[in-house]
């Protein structure tokens, strides 16, 4: 019985913590440039979890099965991640990219029917209908403000949220590949090699386009060991439990509420604000990815690695 209500919190729990990814990424922002954290964050995640699997003599994958858990994480984390940290440095507020990210099963969903020839439902379409609508009436204020301003001297708000979708794009592709080609393996030496993928994408691009310089102040100490521990091993691993227990149904239902939970977060921490029309283009677009992807649930957990 104890068991079985440690079990019924961890869907709740995993979309706690995953949801604090964007919260971190603002956190550590002043301190280091986005691309050379996560390189970090990749090299520390990945030779903890190498630690583990050698400690625990976990199985390791033949040639072929390893090439293809490396390049998943370009797209998995490296891409995606990498969009996202990007924006957030250059000053998207972090409750707009955290409902561009629920798109992602809504994605999922959509173009599985597309590529694999499975049947979208009226419900679905009108899903999807619904999510789209309310993801413009969310960013069109955004998108008209751009027409005469930018966000600080860098980047525009066109070019932020399309890089915001380019990662939302990743790391659907990155759920297809890891279906097609990651069906067997152990789950803890798939995860390591794709940090390690992700570690090998990201690092050329930090040091060609960032200074790969640290402030090693004690927030950005916290918000690296949150990011390798917390986000890096603690998600991913209450993921994989959840898997093995049955539960990713209700994870996926409940990876919904992940921009309103980076909503109230970015409102006590940064005092972040929603506009009503973004907080009506928000709720709009939670309720069509539920109502596209509640019947595949199990299909669009699967894209979620952090």
């Amino acid at each position: 019985m104890a068991r079985a209500r440690i079990l019924f919190l961890f869907p709740a729990l995993f979309v706690l913590i995953w949801s604090t990814g964007w919260i971190v990424a603002k956190y550590a922002s002043p301190f280091v440039e986005p691309l050379s954290f996560l390189t970090v964050r990749y090299a520390l995640a990945g030779l903890l979890l190498a630690a583990f699997c050698f400690a625990f003599k976990a199985s390791w994958p033949g040639r072929q099965l390893m090439l293809h858990a490396v390049f998943s994480g370009v797209f998995l984390h490296a891409i995606y991640l990498g969009g996202i940290w990007w924006v957030l440095d250059r000053q998207m507020p972090s409750t707009l990219s955290g409902m561009m990210a629920a798109l992602q099963p809504l994605m999922t969903a959509f173009l599985a029917g597309t590529i694999v020839g499975e049947q979208i439902s009226r419900r679905q379409w009108l899903g999807f209908a619904i999510g789209f609508g309310g993801l413009m009436i969310a960013l069109t204020p955004r998108l008209a403000a751009d027409l005469a301003d930018t966000v600080g001297a860098e980047a525009s708000w066109t070019l932020l949220i399309g890089i915001n979708f380019i990662s939302m794009i990743s790391v659907v592709i990155g759920t297809f590949y890891q279906k097609k080609y990651l069906q067997t393996g152990d789950l803890r030496t798939i995860t390591t090699l794709q940090y390690l993928g992700a570690f090998l994408a990201t690092l050329p691009a930090a040091l060609l386009l960032e200074n790969f310089e640290f402030s090693w102040t004690p927030q950005l100490f916290g918000a690296l060991a949150w990011s390798v521990l917390g986000l890096s091993l603690g998600a991913i691993g209450l993921l994989v439990i959840l898997i093995r227990e049955g539960e990713v149904s209700r994870a996926a239902v409940l990876i919904y509420l992940i921009p309103p939970t980076i909503a109230v977060q970015a409102y006590f921490l940064f005092g972040e604000r929603l506009s009503m029309s973004e907080l009506a283009g928000m709720l709009l677009t939670v309720y069509g990815v539920y109502l596209v992807s509640v019947k595949r649930r199990t299909k669009s957990t699967e894209g979620l690695s952090g």
